[in-house]
């Protein structure tokens, strides 16, 4: 799970493993594995960051 900040600079969480696509237009649009799209003020490669960080953390334990 990550969290990322809506246009409205409201914080969600949403799951990493259902993210499809990325895009940046100039938002980042997550576009997820059922069709659902967000626009979020992190860039295309601080969501990547992200994601690589919370894969980290499942395969290797470390949840500090």
């Amino acid at each position: 799970m990550i969290k990322l900040t809506r246009l409205d600079n409201k914080e969600f969480i949403i799951n990493a493993d259902t993210i499809e696509k990325l895009e940046a237009i100039p938002e980042s649009l997550i576009t997820l594995t059922n069709g659902k799209k967000y626009l979020v003020k992190e860039s295309n490669d601080e969501i990547v960051e992200k994601v690589i960080k919370y894969k980290r953390k499942i395969y290797t334990g470390n949840f500090d």
